[in-house]
């Protein structure tokens, strides 16, 4: 049949009005000269064929004619028979075709939704030119089995045009349009039209197992998202000297670390702030309290004892005795003046605490840099003089505020004895990140209850000129708030004493349960001293950060060791485990792994093999969804799920000894890079094997 007879039979049935479009489907295919025509099994689906020699590279010509036949005594060219089979049948399916397109500019940077975003970006401004604002909306589809993402600007751009002179008749031929516009991509195999105007991506599996191949090779740094935003500060942590850091303080450490991670991998500039509160009254207590201990001045820490101990015993000698009490309060004054003996008891306190929260945070794997209040606290006057000088600061029952609307209390930056606080501080360290630091992006990281303080602290800076009231604009400030951690009772975590769990005890405790389960299992026989150690800090730690992280920030979780030691379901010591059976597969297989990066080829055959590879694919774009939305429990989801789709994989495909043993072997190590990138972006030590 030739292909002017085809036509005819096929506009035929597909001369339907845009009303029918949802009762009927429309599909184009393109074949070579050779290959056979199959008409469509469903009568009521329309299909024509078009021969790969007949296409020209054109644009123009993938396009509806601007007019009708033209008139000529000579039989219409088989190009005008394309174009005009292509404006009769609206297509609703596309597959793309290298000669028939004009090509994308290739830009292999960025997650995979921004690269398919570049894509679609080029047919957006030729489909509407007078909108240049537009952005490409994609997303991953809910229903696999329509594609793997979803461009849906056809609605939102219909709202736009509607009644402004456009040509478009609604949102489907708005997305027909874009689908006509599409330029080629390598990453494109094919696309679909459903409902008004959505179009779905079907990703071509030979791209995709490119696209992983080339990251073995070239390494994961390269599937570094790009955020924008080039310097950021993450303030977390922060304890208070002369206490003991709790449980209290575990989450703001380890979420704050997972951020900064993130951030880092993604090329940003990431400064690691420690706020601790290391400047108030308190240390006019602290340090007569030293005083009347040590007469002479000189002390450590073993001299001191348990800080936190020290502590509650200078606060309860301040409490009960006046004149201790005049004297500490006096002795602030000494400090905040400068004089040397108070300074260098201040001093020796500090260096106290450090050294017990070093403990803590070289467990963790944690690395801070300290700028406490102290830091801060020369630059409050000239920060508040600057408010002054934009009407901000007002007096109010003796003390100096600054009114926030829709807010019952003001904000205190001077109380009534002249002395300064929290938000006097926070004002000025604000300042300085902004001026000093040049930081676009500065994130904090406290507990949910601190969250008015954060809103009203904001807003103050916001009315300053500080930051842009548009919350999408930088330079930008964000709060990161998180629950309680609960005990087995749903109330706070503490001893059975009442006393609030110490973090180092905690951390110790996790490695020493997890040391057990090992020795149980006869590892302590198979493994050297050294290894065990490291295996139990490893999975011991990880399983308190990931039984953390797993969940939504905002919400409290219940501290569990049974729960998070658990090798089944969604914990660390499963994901540890499914690393390094990963592992072992390799190390059996005999093959060199590294030669095969070089020399193997990656083939995604059958389909759970391509459902792991997309899944890997995605990892940038969940790694910028967590940045962008600071939630860690993103990535903890993402991690999981591939070791599920990894099992999958495993349990229909055979990989040591089939015929596919090369490809597969490239694609089990490509997990197991991917799930090492996660555990160091939560700051997790990976085990090779268990």
């Amino acid at each position: 049949m030739d292909l002017e007879k085809y036509l005819k039979i096929t506009t035929a049935a597909a001369s339907s009005k845009v009303s029918r479009y949802r009762h009927h489907r429309t599909y184009i295919k393109v074949k070579s000269n050779n290959q056979r025509l199959k008409p469509p099994k469903n009568p009521s689906v329309s299909m024509f064929i078009i021969e790969k020699s007949f296409l020209s590279p054109r644009l123009s010509l993938l396009r509806p004619p601007p007019h009708p036949h033209p008139s000529s005594s000579t039989s219409p060219s088989r190009n005008y028979i394309l174009k005009e089979a292509y404006r009769r049948n609206f297509p609703v399916k596309w597959a793309h075709s290298k000669s028939s397109m004009a090509a994308a500019p290739e830009d292999n940077t960025g997650s995979l939704k921004e690269q398919l975003a570049k894509v679609f970006e080029v047919s957006l401004r030729v489909t509407v030119p007078d909108q240049p604002e537009v952005a490409p909306l994609i997303a991953a589809c809910s229903k696999k089995e329509t594609g793997d993402y979803q461009c849906n600007n056809a609605m939102s751009l219909w709202a736009k045009i509607k009644g402004k002179g456009t040509e478009f008749k609604g949102p489907q031929p708005v997305g027909q349009a874009i689908l006509r516009n599409l330029p080629t991509s390598d990453m494109i195999e094919s696309c679909t039209i459903a409902g008004p105007g959505f179009i779905n991506v079907k990703l071509s599996t030979q791209w995709i197992a490119k696209k992983i191949h080339s990251m073995l090779t070239d390494g994961i740094d390269t599937w570094a998202p790009k955020l924008p935003v080039k310097r950021a500060i993450v303030d977390f942590s922060s304890p208070n000297i002369a206490k003991e850091m709790h449980v209290g303080h575990l989450r703001s450490t380890i979420i704050g670390d997972t951020l900064a991670r993130m951030l880092e991998y993604s090329k940003v500039d990431v400064l690691r702030r420690n706020h601790v509160g290391d400047w108030g009254t308190q240390f006019g207590m602290l340090i007569e309290f030293l005083f009347e201990k040590f007469p002479n001045g000189e002390v450590n820490d073993q001299d001191i004892g348990e800080l936190e101990v020290f502590y509650k015993a200078s606060k309860q000698r301040f409490d009960s005795d006046a004149e201790f009490k005049e004297r500490a309060q006096r002795a602030v004054v000494s400090l905040q003046g400068g004089e040397e003996k108070y300074r260098k008891a201040w001093a020796q306190i500090c260096e106290i605490s450090r050294k017990g929260f070093e403990k803590v945070y070289q467990r963790l794997g944690v690395h801070l840099e300290e700028k406490g209040e102290s830091f801060y606290n020369p630059y409050i006057p000239a920060t508040l003089d600057l408010l002054r000088q934009k009407g901000l600061i007002e007096e109010s029952e003796g003390a100096q505020v600054i009114f926030i609307e829709g807010k019952k209390i003001p904000l205190i930056v001077v109380k009534r004895d002249g002395g300064f606080n929290y938000a006097s501080t926070d004002l000025a360290a604000l300042w300085y990140r902004l001026n000093e630091e040049k930081a676009e992006w500065i994130v904090y990281v406290t507990d949910v209850g601190q969250r008015e303080h954060f809103e009203m602290f904001f807003t103050a800076a916001k009315r300053a000129g500080w930051l842009p009231t548009d919350e999408s604009q930088y330079p930008k400030t964000s709060h990161v708030g998180f629950g309680l951690v609960l005990g087995d009772d749903g109330k706070r975590f503490r001893t059975r004493s009442s006393e609030v769990v110490k973090l180092v005890d905690l951390l110790d405790e996790a490695k020493t349960r997890c040391k057990a389960a090992l020795v149980e299992r006869g590892k302590a026989d198979e493994w050297t001293a050294e290894e065990l150690e490291r295996t139990a800090e490893a999975v011991g730690y990880g399983a308190v950060k990931y039984a953390d992280l797993k969940n939504n920030r905002l919400t409290n979780y219940t501290f569990n060791f049974d729960q998070m030691l658990n090798d089944k379901g969604n914990t660390a010591v499963y994901l540890l485990y499914a690393h390094a059976r990963i592992c072992s597969i390799i190390r059996k297989s005999g093959k060199d792994i590294e030669e095969l990066k070089r020399g193997g080829q990656l083939l995604l055959q059958k389909d759970e093999e391509r459902k792991l590879g997309l899944h890997l694919l995605q990892f940038a774009e969940v790694v910028e969804d967590a940045c962008t939305n600071l939630l860690p429990n993103t990535l903890c989801e993402y991690l999981y799920d591939l070791s599920e789709k990894f099992t999958s994989f495993y349990s229909e495909c055979q990989v040591v000894g089939s015929a596919e043993e090369a490809s597969r072997l490239l694609l089990c190590e490509a997990t197991a890079v991917v799930m090492r990138k996660c555990f160091h972006l939560l700051g997790i030590t990976p085990v090779y094997k268990i």
